[in-house]
């Protein structure tokens, strides 16, 4: 049987494991609004507000969970929309522990995603994700800068998001 071949998504001989912060978004498999409800308040001066379902609240818990797990990694910040998540994370040390290969499809920020999405499942009793997630390796402080906020505005901004589907509710 023929597959169909993948683009690959990962940047090509770049380690994954090295020090540094990535930004990371994982989706919601067809991109299903899962996770949280984003509400109009009633008042003038109310903005939107993110409301995490069940799902929201286990993806939430886990991350949290997660520096038990990972001494060299650390979500600086992280965000739960309807149907996808996006995260920054910085690698503090290049202790691969045993293996020891770093490689993309073996690198710490993988490994730390696939541990992440098993751990959530568990609890769902399903699997809710899509494959892969959408990496950026951040280049300094101004990019930094400009993903927190990306970050910190993105419930705000999610009709304008390009996950968004058109079903805000009122």
């Amino acid at each position: 049987m023929d597959f169909p071949s993948r683009k690959p998504t990962r940047l090509k001989d770049y380690d994954y494991s090295a020090p540094g912060v990535y930004f990371i978004t994982i989706c919601v498999k067809d991109r299903r609004e899962l996770l949280s409800n984003i509400t109009v308040g009633a008042g003038v001066l109310d903005g939107p507000h993110n409301i995490l379902s069940n799902y929201g609240r286990i993806a939430n818990k886990c991350l949290i969970n997660m520096s038990h797990f990972y001494d060299n990694i650390k979500i600086d910040k992280f965000v739960i929309m309807p149907n996808h998540i996006h995260m920054l994370i910085q690698i503090t040390d290049t202790n691969n522990g045993p293996s020891g290969t770093p490689v993309p499809t073996n690198s710490l920020v993988s490994k730390f995603i696939s541990t992440w999405k098993r751990f959530c499942n568990k609890e769902y009793g399903q699997n809710i994700w899509q494959r892969s997630y959408h990496d950026h390796i951040i280049r300094g402080e101004k990019d930094y800068k400009k993903i927190w906020e990306y970050i910190d505005t993105n419930v705000i901004k999610w009709e304008t998001d390009c996950f968004y589907n058109g079903k805000m509710p009122q």
